[in-house]
């Protein structure tokens, strides 16, 4: 393991690749010039690392090349898949047998959408590297999904170039270790530059790494803000999940996933399909776990905790985000990145008093009218889920208590349509607290059973999840 892992500089990484001589491969790249490459022959002695360097930049060259993916897109995570495929299989076919018996070979490939001339485009990049661990393995994957920040082209192609040296170098030396993998990957880049929303890793080397825990170190490393789940369980770029697509969320511990909640989720979707344009094919519902309290500091929870909330929720057919957000005029600016469409936010009463308690705004000029700002600028709903206060009195969106000078203000969003309510089709369900249930499920079986979707109790007895014992 390399004891300086953000101390070495570009062009140090790649000339440490350079002198060993056991390391040799190609380097392809589409969309953004060859910036990898020339970090590699701008240091010099690259003769001993690089076998060949391309970029297919014409569509049929690149299909002659690499064949056409199913999805027909030439930015994705299947083209650079192809691209490193066909790269290491060249590479080994041509020289293996006429090189050192000690060589490691590796193929790197990046197909990128870089900022465009002409329109206001969004810049990404997948990239990745193929790769022998030791002489003769069977070669392993890591596969990234990048967003450039930077709002010039040449900029860009800059950090594409840092970032590419970055991954082949921490492939080589950090492979023992995919946290470090993932710290290394900005070195020598300025915060904010890039932003990392998903990482896998793939191959018989990286068979003990699980792609759901290592990518909220994203996370925790300030790579991105947030990491998104299918419901099958695999990760996925937001982009894909919420591009053009209406998106309701529900932000919650889901510690576990109860009954009440999914009502909430239900009840929701119900009336947000209701509104115009939205009907459930162009929608997506999302589960959200926040990393952070409600004033903004990190509730250290672990990857496995929070894995164990993924997978129950995913169990129940629900796409999950994890993020480092705290307010939701900050996580509806997240979704607005993505698609341009209705944005529903399922909120209980607790969470009205939350977001309208204006300690929350510590720190923000504008204050409370500042974040309110921002959280109904276009398209962006409040759907309220009731609650049974501790005299047994049922309180709506209508009849949330504020304080006084802010009535005028709830009263504002309520006549121009931001804030709505939805009903609850149980009034058992006011009766069920995850932390009352979490509290029983530890010591064993009992009527907190009674309190979860179907099967999850039963998921959780058999995996003996959250501290739960027989």
């Amino acid at each position: 393991m390399d004891s300086n892992v953000s101390s070495r500089t570009t062009l140090d990484k790649a000339l440490r690749i350079n002198l060993d001589k056991n390391k040799y491969g190609t380097i392809a790249e589409i969309g953004a010039g060859q910036e990898v490459a020339r970090q590699f022959f701008k240091t010099g002695a690259a003769a001993g690392t690089i076998a060949k360097t391309m970029s297919a930049y014409d569509m049929k060259f690149s299909d002659a090349i690499y064949g056409v993916q199913e999805d027909g897109r030439y930015v994705s995570q299947s083209r650079v898949k192809a691209m490193l495929e066909k790269e290491f299989e060249l590479v080994v076919d041509r020289v293996g047998k006429s090189r050192s018996k000690t060589s490691r070979y590796f193929s790197y490939g990046a197909t990128v959408e870089a900022k465009s001339f002409k329109k206001n485009n969004e810049c990404h990049a997948w990239c990745g590297i193929r790769i022998q661990m030791y002489p003769g393995a069977v070669p392993s994957e890591i596969i990234v999904h990048i967003r450039m920040r930077d709002t010039q082209a040449e900029r860009q192609q800059t950090a594409l170039g840092v970032f590419g040296v970055n991954l082949i170098y921490a492939a080589y030396y950090y492979f023992e270790d995919a946290k470090t993998i993932i710290d290394s990957l900005t070195d020598n880049l300025e915060q904010g530059r890039i932003e990392i929303d998903s990482i896998e890793f793939s191959g018989p080397y990286f068979e003990e790494v699980d792609n759901r825990y290592i990518n909220l170190h994203l996370i925790r490393s300030w790579k991105t803000r947030a990491i998104m789940f299918k419901p099958d369980g695999s990760v996925i770029v937001p982009a894909e999940m919420l591009y053009k697509k209406n998106v309701l969320t529900i932000r919650g511990s889901f510690k576990p996933v109860t009954r009440l909640n999914v009502d909430m989720i239900e009840q929701g979707l119900k009336f947000f399909t209701k509104m115009e344009g939205v009907n459930r094919e162009n929608s997506i519902a999302l589960a959200e776990i926040s990393l952070n309290d409600m004033r903004g500091n990190d509730l250290h929870v672990s990857e496995e905790d929070l894995i164990e909330r993924v997978s129950l929720l995913n169990s129940l057919g629900y796409s999950v985000m994890i993020s480092d957000h705290t307010r939701y005029f900050s996580l509806r600016a997240y979704f607005r990145q993505f698609t341009k469409l209705q944005i529903g936010i399922v909120v209980g009463i607790v969470n009205i008093r939350q977001i309208f308690d204006e300690n929350s705004y510590r720190g923000i000029e504008g204050g409370i009218l500042e974040g309110f700002g921002k959280l109904f600028p276009d398209n962006t709903r409040l759907l309220v889920y009731p609650e049974i206060d501790q005299s047994g009195e049922l309180l709506d969106y209508r009849t949330v208590k504020l304080a006084d000078n802010l009535q005028y203000l709830y009263k504002h969003l309520l006549a121009n349509d931001f804030i709505f309510g939805i009903e609850c089709s149980d009034p058992e369900l006011f009766n069920i607290f995850s932390r009352e249930v979490l509290n029983q499920l530890k010591n064993g079986r009992g009527k907190w059973e009674q309190c979860l979707p179907n099967g999850i109790a039963d998921e959780i007895i058999e995996r003996e999840l959250f501290g739960y014992r027989e």
